[in-house]
């Protein structure tokens, strides 16, 4: 009987031990999900600005009121006030946008045109008042130049960059 007694005893103890090696996959993988912090869920990212059809929607909402000037047709309108509103958004566009090599979000809050949250939109107003003085009054002012009516823009500096371009390549 005591034979009977410990097989029963080595037999019972090895199906513990077997059933514990079974399972703790199983409760390893439980208890780690229950103890894990929960996932977040993920945020979508957030749509780029397209600038087509930011101006597209401009042009819609301006139609028929081009060429009012732009402080009738736009809020905050502090530079190029003597502009046509559809010739303002060009000027924008291919002007400031192109020559700098940035969209409209680099100086206005999509949808708040007036906005002054950026920096960069003052920024462009007095590097615009620099470029109003530099051709009215300076280059006027410098004698044997090839052109009759020089002008610079700001292109001239920019190059498609945000900041001036100071090191050209060498031809």
């Amino acid at each position: 009987m005591k034979n009977f007694m410990r097989v029963v005893l080595i037999a019972g103890f090895t199906a513990g031990i077997l059933v514990v090696y079974l399972t703790t996959d199983r409760i390893e993988t439980r208890v780690n999900a229950q103890c894990s912090p929960p996932q977040a869920t993920p945020t979508p990212a957030a749509k780029p600005f397209d600038q087509a059809a930011a101006i597209a929607k401009l042009k819609e909402q301006i139609k028929g009121r081009e060429i009012e000037l732009a402080p009738a047709v736009f809020k905050n309108i502090q530079t190029m006030k003597n502009t046509p509103a559809g010739r303002l958004l060009a000027v924008m566009e291919m002007g400031f946008a192109r020559s700098l090599g940035v969209n409209c979000t680099h100086c206005h809050v999509p949808d708040k045109w007036e906005a002054e949250d950026k920096t960069q939109k003052q920024t462009a107003r007095d590097m615009s008042a620099m470029v109003t003085v530099i051709n009215k009054e300076q280059l006027r002012n410098i004698k044997n130049l090839k052109s009759e009516s020089p002008i610079v823009n700001c292109t001239t500096c920019h190059r498609g960059e945000i900041k001036p371009v100071l090191n050209l390549p060498a031809r």
